[in-house]
């Protein structure tokens, strides 16, 4: 806790503004009726007297990080889901242990070490596991033993349900289906039939079946672009055009598949094949402006032979699933809406249908885009 003095108070985390949004939100102020993505100004109506805090997102940041590596000097397998949210698989554990003690003393090793209130659901499975984390909240543990998962879920709402978002949930109402125990008792043919593939999946977790397995995290997934150049060039300009514009494609690649990167890496190979790297660990992100600003600071650092260039580069890597949470904490929306808004005549015309100028400066050149796992 940065500051003690705001324990048991209404806190709101967001934009100071009105026109921002609320990021995050004490458990004091959410008896006001105050959420997540909630305008600011609506959240200062329902709780006048809220404690407003603007959102850090380099201790968002190191705070994730700090959790996940407490985590992974102790748990056998695990995977970091979000920023905040991570999957154990303890298979086993219960031979040597106990499941529930084991639990317990990592999150109570957790909360020393962060002074963050963690909350813990364990269960038979990774949809179980987070119904039951977020009935926890706040900062408790809550165990769900395989003949407990049915009794356990038969009464909860179907908001619970991963995947079950707004629209979903509206359709589900209008066929009468408000609670879990409803949809578990809809034959399984007739929800595919209204909602496809996906209705499937919901019933099943309605079920309590998940058979997704937690994956192992890296730090090492990454993905970036190189481009290698038929002539070798010391056209500065023209270099730092070729990056912008690869940066916003990989940007726009993170965004569409909800990732987010916490690492930048600038990469050349002068005419003599001597190649050069230089990277910078960030806040988590998939923004353009935050990204640009990093990858061309070092680019200024990594270009220091000033000798013909035969390939430049960018990768960014310590990525994790989630959307841009972190765009919460700005005082204007403006930023985000500019950016889905690119993004989606992006996905209807193509990647290169809207581009910043500078990145458009740049002659066809070999180039690949590539995973590493």
């Amino acid at each position: 806790m940065l500051n003690p003095k705001l324990i048991g108070k209404p806190v709101i985390i967001g934009g100071t503004s009105d026109r921002g949004v609320v990021a995050s939100c004490s458990y004091e102020a959410r008896q006001f009726g105050v959420h997540s993505a909630m305008p600011m100004k609506m959240a200062r109506i329902l709780c006048d007297h809220a404690i407003v805090v603007r959102g850090d997102q380099d201790q968002y940041s190191k705070f994730s990080k700090m959790v996940t590596e407490i985590i992974a000097e102790r748990a056998p397998v695990y995977e970091k889901a979000s920023i905040d949210e991570h999957y154990l698989d303890i298979t086993g554990m219960d031979r040597f242990f106990g499941n529930l003690k084991w639990s317990q003393e990592l999150r109570e090793k957790i909360i020393k070490e962060t002074h963050l209130p963690i909350s813990f659901g364990v269960s038979i499975n990774k949809t179980v596991s987070k119904i039951a984390t977020g009935e926890a909240k706040p900062n408790g543990l809550l165990q769900i033993p395989q003949q407990g998962v049915i009794p356990f879920l038969d009464p909860l709402s179907i908001k619970k349900i991963p995947m079950v978002g707004g629209k979903t949930y509206q359709l589900l109402r209008s066929m009468g289906i408000s609670t879990v125990r409803t949809l578990r008792d809809v034959p399984p043919d007739m929800i595919e039939r209204v909602m496809g593939k996906n209705g499937t999946v919901i019933w099943k977790k309605a079920n309590g079946i998940d058979p997704t397995p937690v994956q192992q995290y890296s730090e090492r997934k990454s993905i970036g672009t190189e481009r290698t150049f038929e002539t070798d060039t010391i056209d500065v300009k023209m270099l730092k055009d070729i990056l912008i514009g690869m940066v916003e494609k990989i940007a726009f690649q993170l965004r569409k598949e909800d990732k987010l990167t916490s690492c930048i890496t600038v990469k050349i190979r002068y005419s003599n094949f001597d190649t050069h790297t230089l990277q910078h660990h960030i806040p988590y992100t998939s923004f353009d402006h935050i990204l640009l600003k990093t990858a061309l600071e070092l680019f200024e650092k990594v270009y220091s032979r000033r000798m013909l260039v035969r390939l430049i580069g960018v990768k960014f890597s310590g990525l994790v699933q989630g959307a841009q949470q972190l765009n919460l904490f700005e005082d204007t929306p403006e930023m985000t809406s500019l950016y889905q808004a690119m993004d989606r005549i992006r996905l209807r015309f193509g990647n290169k249908a809207v581009r910043r100028a500078a990145g458009m400066n740049v002659v066809k050149e070999v180039h690949h885009l590539k995973y590493q796992v």
